[in-house]
Formats: structure tokens, C-alpha cells, sequence
């Protein structure tokens, strides 16, 4: 019986360079696929895991109908606080998120998150 890693890379991966991270955004951008979009701005602006991501409810996010520039978030896995920023650009899809999906502070930010095909 082989080791089930055998052939498979492990570990850590290599963190995304700043153009991988605009070549991803444009493409988002360009096919119109703005909850991909949306979620990929907030993962590289808050750092936090897919579990963290996933549990994201509008209103962490937002007040007022508006998305806040920074925000505080609680960890699932450490039960440590992240205070994070979020930029203009990923305030602006989250916005369109929210409206587009007639969403409400108690909703999940991401109800389902799919594997995104980058």
C-alpha cells in the first residue's frame, strides 16, 4: 500500500504575489462573477480561514446599509479577535453583493461557498 501523500504536494502553499492577485480580480471582473469576486477581495483583505469566511454575516461586515472599512471578527478555531481592514474596492462588491442579493444583517454573508475554479 502507498502512502496516501505519495506524488501529492503537502503542506503550507506559497503565498499569492500581488499580480496573481490582480490577474484573479480581473478575470472575476471581466466574467461578471461578482460572489467569487466578492469573496476573494474579503479572503485576501481579512486572511481569515474559509471557516471564518463561510460564518460571515452581513452584519459583521456592515451598519446602515453600509460596509464598514474595518471590522473585527472572532476566530473560530483560536477564539482570537482579527480586526481587519477592508478596502474600497472590496467594499464596493460587497455592496453590490448585499443589494444583488436583497440581503439582511442576520443573512450569511456567503450562504454556500463553492470551490472557486481560478
Amino acid at each position: 500500500m502507498s502512502a496516501w501523500n505519495k506524488g501529492k504536494r503537502v503542506g503550507q502553499k506559497k503565498a499569492f504575489k500581488l499580480e496573481d492577485i490582480w490577474r484573479i480580480r480581473i478575470r472575476l471582473e471581466l466574467e461578471e462573477r461578482l460572489f467569487e469576486l466578492a469573496l476573494f477581495n474579503l479572503a485576501i483583505d481579512s486572511k481569515l480561514r474559509s471557516c471564518d469566511l463561510r460564518n460571515l454575516k452581513v452584519q459583521d461586515v456592515s451598519r446602515s446599509g453600509c460596509v464598514m472599512s474595518r471590522t473585527i471578527v472572532k476566530q473560530q478555531k483560536t477564539q482570537q479577535e482579527v480586526h481587519f481592514e477592508i478596502t474600497p474596492k472590496t467594499q464596493q462588491t460587497l455592496s453590490q453583493w448585499i443589494i444583488q442579493n436583497a440581503l439582511t444583517p442576520t443573512d450569511f454573508r456567503f450562504r454556500t461557498i463553492t470551490t472557486p475554479h481560478w
